[in-house]
């Protein structure tokens, strides 16, 4: 079980599978849900491309890399972790469902009945739900309602937000995981994960927008009264500025992302000393020198085109006028210095570089790092979902899964998925 219950503490192993590195971390919650990180593995992986799977068995060995790595900083060992999924055929769509009440007092089980309802959309065979998010509920044409529970009413309606992504993108995710050794407790959309890791509660009720500049994808979501109204996964981030760096000045990958790490700059304007870098020449070539601010006409271009594809996404979202908070930037992408500036000056909107809140004790500093939002996200998902309610949920689906993995590690029961969606219904009440 994931929370190999050690001195009474529950304990959560989440996994970023990125595109330029796969980042385990392991945490546990104390009986006062006080979030303790007790390791972090890291390692590169180059088996992905644009946030999804292209090579099976590299993405295997850097995961059971980061894996063991955390287990080993933390002394557990973990047989299933929560995992989290990103790339962009992720899509986002909003639905409605409607049921009526028999007893005329609503329960539990109406509103799972409800939400399950509200899965019944024409989708393509080839794309499944991961997320379904409840917005609001309608009780009798009484709108507003954020948790209908124990409510007098014949008629419950609900707008939901439906979160879909590729099957074979999902199955991949799936299957890196089994041949690495480990159950799937849960898979979380990533931006979803990031979330919970970056952004205050009160950030969510007036309107944030939260941007996660990972490696390969970048990641977007919106929130607005508490809940997630829309979200958008592009596949421009930051390998493609060490590329634009790679192209430009002619040089190797690893001497580009280390130009980009060391000297980086979002802004020419921010270039006050133009400090001279040197490059060493390719096959005996002598070395050459280009200045930081060279570097900065090359990055700026390119993060400028991540922050027009966030601006359409705010647009297309329809929430641009209730942002309050602004942007929130995370991400390995937000660390290269005036990120921030940059969002702020396209998207006018004021804009901050989120880390990692929330977390009582343990690794807090070697985590305080935007690059581990989504690590941080998954842990804190699996925590106050599956494993804040207790073994039960989280038990029975391993179960479930020994029971309905085929042969080749491969789920063949369509019913297995629909339990585990049921159950991480069940656990986003137990939130509210």
């Amino acid at each position: 079980m994931t929370h190999s219950e050690q001195d009474g503490d529950r304990i959560v192993v989440g996994v970023d599978i990125g595109t330029t590195k796969i980042c385990a971390v392991v945490a546990s919650a104390d009986d006062h849900d006080r979030i303790h990180v007790r390791g972090v593995g890291v390692s590169a992986s180059d088996g992905l491309n644009r946030g999804v799977v292209v090579n099976i068995d590299k993405t295997v060995e850097a995961v059971i890399k980061a894996i063991n790595e955390a287990e080993h900083a933390a002394g557990i060992e973990t047989q299933s972790v929560v995992v989290g999924i990103a790339g962009d055929h992720i899509q986002s769509f909003q639905s409605r469902g409607v049921i009526t009440v028999a007893g005329g007092e609503i329960d539990r089980e109406d509103v799972l009945r409800l939400l399950e309802d509200t899965r019944h959309v024409a989708m393509p065979a080839d794309r499944e739900i991961l997320h379904v998010l409840p917005q609001e509920f309608i009780v009798d044409g009484q709108d507003g309602v954020a948790d209908p529970i124990g409510m007098s009413g014949v008629r419950l309606e609900a707008n939901v937000h439906i979160i879909t992504g590729l099957v074979s993108a999902a199955k991949n995710v799936y299957r890196c995981i089994e041949k690495a050794g480990y159950a799937v407790d849960d898979i979380v959309l990533e931006p979803l994960a990031s979330s919970h890791a970056v952004l205050h509660e009160d950030e969510k009720e007036v309107g944030v927008v939260l941007v996660d500049i990972g490696g390969g994808t970048t990641d977007i979501a919106v929130f607005e009264d508490k809940t997630i109204r829309h979200t958008a996964v592009v596949a421009v981030a930051g390998t493609k500025v060490t590329d634009d760096l790679r192209k430009g000045l002619g040089i190797l990958h690893d001497q580009a992302e280390r130009l980009k790490r060391d000297y980086g700059v979002a802004l020419v304007d921010m270039v006050t000393e133009d400090r001279e870098i040197q490059i060493p020449g390719i096959g005996g070539r002598p070395d050459k020198s280009i200045g930081q601010s060279t570097l900065a006409q090359i990055i700026q271009p390119r993060l400028e085109e991540i922050m027009e594809f966030v601006a359409i996404e705010i647009k297309r979202s329809g929430y641009g006028r209730h942002l309050s908070a602004g942007v929130v930037l995370t991400g390995g992408g937000s660390l290269i210095p005036g990120t921030a500036e940059l969002a702020a000056e396209i998207l006018g909107l004021e804009a901050r570089v989120g880390r990692p809140l929330g977390l009582a004790g343990g690794l807090v500093e070697e985590v305080n790092d935007p690059k581990y939002a989504t690590g941080v996200g998954l842990v804190l998902h699996g925590i106050r979902s599956g494993v804040s309610g207790g073994a039960s949920l989280v038990a029975h689906e391993v179960e479930a899964d020994a029971t309905t993995a085929g042969g080749d590690g491969q789920h063949t029961d369509p019913d297995h998925l629909v339990s585990k969606i049921a159950s991480r219904m069940r656990s986003w009440f137990d939130e509210l």
